[in-house]
């Protein structure tokens, strides 16, 4: 796998990592920066015609209102998103500089809860 903006070895743990979890309903996995994305898996069965650039702008927007939002709230820190659409479903983890999300067409919530915490970790470990 050749990377520009995550390491072979970081790619291939997230991309390991989501396979793994989520099986045969993974569709995609893309990580992004502020200013600039790479998608790491896509589906063979789905055509590559999303626009991924807006997607990454609206996840990293939407990520600083939220943080900016609930800071400081009893719910505590903020830590992932679910987003939830007719044809499936996104979750997002987001740090100050960078993210990943993943879609789907159906997770569990603690399959949610299991991605989320180890893409986490990997982005905490960069």
């Amino acid at each position: 796998m050749e990377n520009d903006l995550l390491a072979d070895e970081a790619a291939d743990r997230v991309v390991s990592l989501c396979r793994t979890a989520i099986g045969d309903s993974l569709r995609s996995i893309t990580y992004f920066t502020r200013d600039d994305f790479e998608q790491l898996y896509l589906r063979d069965d789905l055509e590559q015609d999303a626009d991924l650039m807006g997607f990454i702008g609206n996840e990293w927007q939407d990520f600083k209102t939220t943080q900016s939002a609930y800071e400081g709230t009893e719910l505590g820190d903020y830590e992932f998103t679910i987003r939830a659409f007719e044809n499936g479903y996104l979750v997002r983890v987001t740090t100050d500089t960078e993210g990943v999300f993943a879609t789907a067409d159906s997770m569990t919530l603690q399959t949610y809860e299991d991605v989320a915490a180890a893409l986490s970790e990997i982005l905490e470990e960069r």
